[in-house]
């Protein structure tokens, strides 16, 4: 898999995204992630990228033509499945989403900055908007990196352990169900008995009754919207 991001800051998605999980699967050549700093793509002498809005709004706008020259190099070399932009207006992130988008072959990330990009790159070059949350940031490159990281950490091999991103929480549609390690007794705080008792179908239901009970609780909305999605 390859991932392209087109970002002002480049500095800020280096440290992070050469790090933990995401650093090693490009390590390991499970992924490719290349960053390009959007500035490189202007013709401007003082390197800008953006520009003040017509009407008389307030803001800067990101220009056409620097993110239109930077998508263009790109996919002049590769076939890009997707060409996303991050936006407070777009689809949630999810993590079906993130399952799905670890299935494609080469993405495309233009993180959003100032009050946006102009409105003609969203209608003639970008094939998909998402968001991750309802609220603003500075920038994309956080969105673009939980992104990266969602994506990035469910690709075959990229955890030692396979099934443990399997299990994650929102991979069935409920939350986790609640984990313990060692010791088994800590200031009087003990492990349930059943996690201790080796009996792996009794304990497989129990983790599923916890699933539900801990959704039911903390994320009710998640139920809703699996019964939603049954059709029930």
């Amino acid at each position: 898999m390859r991932i392209d991001i087109i970002t002002v800051l480049p500095e800020l998605l280096s440290g992070f995204l050469n790090e933990s999980i995401v650093g090693r699967a490009q390590r390991k050549g499970l992924v490719e992630i290349h960053l390009h700093n959007l500035r490189d793509y202007t013709l401007d002498k003082w390197r800008r990228v953006d520009d003040y809005p017509f009407g008389g709004f307030a803001g800067m706008v990101m220009q056409c033509e620097p993110i239109d020259r930077c998508i263009s190099a790109l996919t002049e070399q590769r076939h890009y499945d997707e060409v996303i932009y991050t936006s407070p207006d777009g689809e949630r992130f999810s993590q079906p989403l993130a399952n799905e988008l670890s299935l494609l072959e080469n993405i495309i990330i233009l993180c959003g900055h100032y009050k946006g990009i102009d409105q003609r790159i969203r209608e003639h070059l970008i094939t998909r908007e998402i968001s991750i949350g309802d609220y603003v940031l500075t920038g994309g490159e956080l969105a673009a990196a939980v992104m990266a990281d969602a994506v990035v950490r469910i690709l075959p091999g990229a955890i030692g352990d396979g099934q443990s991103a399997l299990s994650d929480s929102f991979q069935d549609g409920l939350l986790s169900a609640p984990v313990y390690t060692r010791p088994a007794e800590y200031k009087g705080w003990r492990v349930p008995d059943i996690l201790l008792s080796g009996h792996e179908a009794k304990i497989k239901e129990w983790e599923l009754q916890q699933s539900v009970e801990r959704t039911r609780r903390l994320r009710p909305d998640l139920l809703e919207t699996t019964r939603s999605g049954d059709g029930s």
